[in-house]
């Protein structure tokens, strides 16, 4: 993977322990406390001045390592191969049979860039090294369809009970677009839509997944509510802009998830500067700060903020995602480096093996 001369001079036993420091001392967003705390098994090879390090993950995070990989064999001046193997868990029990944990994207309002930065975010997760599905729950809007270049395709079955669902660049979907005209869905009592997506959960044939991403409609009203409390949902991640009046509607989704007792992951802001394409310049178009505030406010973590970027749109419209398509842009390393840290928080908050998690010990007198 990473061609680097073997440092003759030092010896592999001393080599490996500064590998070994430099995972322990390391720090981000992803691994607060090192890399090593983190990892559910670790270990080191030598083979022909090669040193290959194995991880056994517990959320995707495949490309900061990566990134580790590659400063290490800069700065050691040695050959480095990467082995990881990803073992994702539940961290709550349901009877949906193929996932393992369901996350749901959501706005206080609408129009702040939420399907769009789903779409991008289960990509994001994908790249990362996870099986990803994704399943619009906006009944009377439902945009993934167009999002995944799959709008007027017809999900099939095998068993006559069971719809399977569609797929684009890897990424399972099913929404109520696949069924039914546009205009029907969207003159539905609340009731019937609920059900509607109730039925597009549990009678999809969905394959082993390690994360199925929910795009829930904008708001939080009783269709919000009640699908919060139908659905085995993890965790949540709030998607919003830097306008105060997008700050009063996430703090309101926050609040709602608070009752249903889903924990929130973080704050992911959409649209939160402007990047000119000819010297660089961050400008603050709708405000500056509002979601570290409410962060802050809320004890939840910034995930990430996403730039106000025409080629987010087109891409959207168009049927392609920012991730698959411009692999190697910084807008997808933004993705990636989102949905990372979304799976991380998951991990740290919820997961029984997280280090985070206490251990309780009974001793007798």
């Amino acid at each position: 993977m990473l061609k680097k001369l073997f440092s003759k001079g030092e010896e592999p036993t001393h080599l490996i322990n500064k590998i070994k420091k430099y995972l322990k001392e390391y720090r981000s967003q992803s691994f607060p406390d090192g890399v090593l705390a983190s990892m559910l098994a670790f270990n080191i090879t030598v083979k022909k001045a090669t040193y290959t390090l194995a991880f056994t993950l517990p959320f995707p995070c495949q490309g900061e390592l990566e990134q580790i990989a590659n400063k290490l064999a800069s700065e050691l001046d040695i050959n480095i191969e990467l082995e990881l193997g990803l073992a994702v868990k539940p961290v709550r029990a349901h009877n949906i049979k193929g996932i393992k944990n369901i996350i749901a994207i959501a706005s206080g309002k609408g129009g702040v860039g939420k399907s769009s930065t789903a779409v991008n975010l289960a990509y994001g997760l994908i790249a990362e090294g996870a099986t990803v599905g994704i399943l619009d729950a906006d009944i009377y809007g439902p945009s993934i369809p167009t999002m995944l270049g799959l709008h007027n395709q017809r999900p099939t079955s095998i068993d006559g009970k069971l719809m399977q669902p569609l797929t684009a660049n890897g990424l399972c979907a099913m929404s109520i677009g696949f069924l039914v005209a546009d205009a029907e869905a969207t003159v539905w009592r609340g009731p019937m839509a609920s059900t509607a997506f109730a039925q597009l959960l549990n009678e999809t044939a969905w394959p082993e997944l390690d994360y199925l991403i929910i795009d829930m409609p904008p708001g939080t009203g009783d269709i919000q509510l009640t699908l919060a409390q139908k659905v085995p949902v993890a965790a949540a991640t709030v998607v919003t802009t830097p306008q105060d009046i997008a700050l009063i509607d996430a703090s309101k989704g926050i609040s709602m998830f608070d009752k249903v007792q889903v924990p929130v992951l973080g704050i992911i802001e959409n649209m939160s500067y402007h990047l000119c394409e000819n010297c660089g310049h961050q400008s603050h178009l709708f405000g500056a700060g509002g979601a570290e505030r409410i962060s802050e406010k809320y004890k939840v973590d910034l995930l990430g903020q996403l730039p106000l970027n025409a080629q987010i749109r087109e891409d959207s419209d168009n049927g392609i995602s920012t991730v698959v398509e411009n692999s190697a842009s910084d807008l997808s390393q933004l993705y990636r480096n989102i949905a990372r840290n979304m799976a991380a928080a998951l991990y740290y908050q919820l997961d029984a093996n997280s280090p985070y998690t206490p251990n309780i010990v009974i001793t007798e007198e």
